[in-house]
């Protein structure tokens, strides 16, 4: 199948790029690189440089790909910075998204697969998280990418779009060849991992009050291979609807801590900071959904086997993409 990738050169696109190739699809990898990395863009996909902001450019670009499928990467995805300039995540996340949106239905593309969070949910009255719970987002990230899932029901009422939208929980580890290099790092795993390598003093654990085992926050962390998978399993004629992507089962920031020390070998200073506004105590999924209508099985679910991923990458990239 011709797959048009938005965002293919971020973290979790250029993963999803190289386990589409591998697979045997052709892919055209459409970026601006204002947060991916040319690099990570793997060298057999076809690239095209270029702003979803730009309707003819997509327009362009979807036509010489001759794509069959759109999977849409591309966001801008900073919580903190959503609550401080919302326009610039209303602006990219839903009205470049409807370009486009507006685009694939112009071309006649009939598959859309979108890349969404579970932050849709806001802050979760139930645990585990099933795809039924309501959507309440808290911060305008979250607004923006239910916005899109709004579009895409409407999309598929007036025009026919076939979709799968996956609310993914914490992203995390690497393959061999792509990881994690965001330029503005907010996650867990790469910032404790960036203390294992002497890149920075100490980490930060935010909240020691919590209603958890060990008082800190408890998130679902899923390998970035297994994300990808689900969206290989999601281009399949038919497959249709909202899935939830995570493994299960939740780990604490003391957690993720103590496996990172473990896998790495080293010391790693962890400093206790007062409660971050609007972080929920846990946030796991259910994803029984993914695995009975698209067959998905994770094939990494520890966390020592993500943290080994993760560790290995940066080991092999001390300087992410940049050197």
């Amino acid at each position: 199948m011709k797959l048009f990738v938005t965002g293919g050169a971020g973290y979790i696109g250029s993963a999803f790029v190289e386990e589409a190739l591998n697979a045997g699809h052709e892919v055209t990898v459409f970026d601006n690189l204002s947060e991916g990395h040319r690099a990570a863009v793997d060298p057999r996909a076809r690239f095209v440089e270029g702003c979803l902001s730009q309707r003819p450019a997509v327009d362009a670009a979807l036509r010489a790909a001759g794509a069959e499928a759109v999977v849409h990467f591309a966001a801008r995805a900073l919580v903190g910075e959503s609550m401080t300039d919302p326009g610039k995540y209303f602006g990219n996340n839903v009205a470049n998204g409807l370009n486009l949106l507006e685009a694939t239905t112009t071309a006649g593309i009939r598959k859309f697969v979108f890349s969404s969070t579970c932050a849709t949910f806001g802050i979760p009255e139930v645990m585990p998280m099933t795809e039924d719970l309501p959507q309440r987002p808290v911060n305008p990230y979250g607004e923006s990418k239910l916005m899109f899932e709004t579009m895409l029901r409407w999309f598929r009422e007036i025009h026919g779009l076939e979709f799968v939208v996956f609310r993914y929980f914490n992203a995390a580890g690497a393959t061999k060849r792509f990881g994690e290099a965001h330029r503005i790092e907010t996650h867990l795993i790469p910032n404790v991992l960036k203390v294992a390598l002497g890149q920075a003093e100490s980490c930060k654990i935010f909240g020691t009050d919590y209603p958890t085992p060990d008082g800190t926050c408890v998130r679902d962390y899923i390998h970035v291979s297994d994300l990808a998978q689900a969206h290989l399993l999601a281009l399949a004629p038919g497959k249709a609807g909202f899935y939830n992507l995570g493994n299960g089962d939740g780990y604490s920031v003391r957690e993720v801590i103590d496996t990172c020390r473990a896998v790495s070998g080293r010391e790693i200073k962890a400093l206790e900071e007062p409660r971050r506004p609007g972080d929920p105590p846990r946030l796991i999924a259910d994803a029984t959904k993914a695995v009975n209508e698209l067959g998905w099985q994770p094939k990494f679910p520890k966390l020592e086997d993500i943290v080994c991923s993760a560790w290995e990458w940066h080991v092999g990239h001390p300087k992410g993409y940049g050197g």
